[in-house]
């Protein structure tokens, strides 16, 4: 009686510890294969920055645009919005209008030389509107001259 008892616990964490599993695998046509990958859940790839006024791409930031890229090539379901930033100095108007330059200029980065489908690209400008750092010095306002690319869930 025991002995089964023990059997019998057995079958059950082993049923459980199976089901846990299940979600990694797919039957497909009588056959267990790995689920295919998902994309993970990330908030934002890495941004770039900018000089004051200006909405030209570095070389370096060039470099972390075809990072960016090897994912979203991995990934090909996956959309993007590109978010243009500016730091404080300027009116509303002027930042909004720079922020969507920069949006719009890494965006057709990732379209001419990155060669990523336009229809999975959005942008959108924010201004002055959502800083990275507050503080009112150069170091704080060049981390806020960006543009961010982040996936669209």
């Amino acid at each position: 009686m025991k002995k089964n008892l023990v059997l019998l616990l057995a079958g059950f964490v082993i049923a459980v510890f199976s089901l846990g599993c299940a979600k990694e695998q797919v039957v497909s046509d009588d056959k267990v294969v790995a689920a295919p990958a998902a994309a993970p859940d990330i908030n934002y790839l890495k941004a770039v920055n900018f000089d004051f006024g200006k909405d030209a791409i570095s070389t370096k930031d060039a470099a972390i645009l075809k990072e960016n890229a090897g994912f979203l090539n991995q990934y090909p379901t996956v959309n993007i919005v590109i978010e243009g930033h500016c730091d404080s100095r300027g009116t509303e108007a002027a930042n909004l209008a720079l922020g969507q330059r920069r949006a719009e200029r890494v965006k057709n980065y990732y379209i001419n030389q990155l060669k990523i489908d336009s229809k999975r690209i959005t942008t959108v400008s924010y201004g002055k509107d959502r800083p990275v750092d507050t503080a009112e010095n150069e170091s704080a306002w060049a981390k806020n001259r960006r543009a961010e690319t982040k996936v669209v869930k």
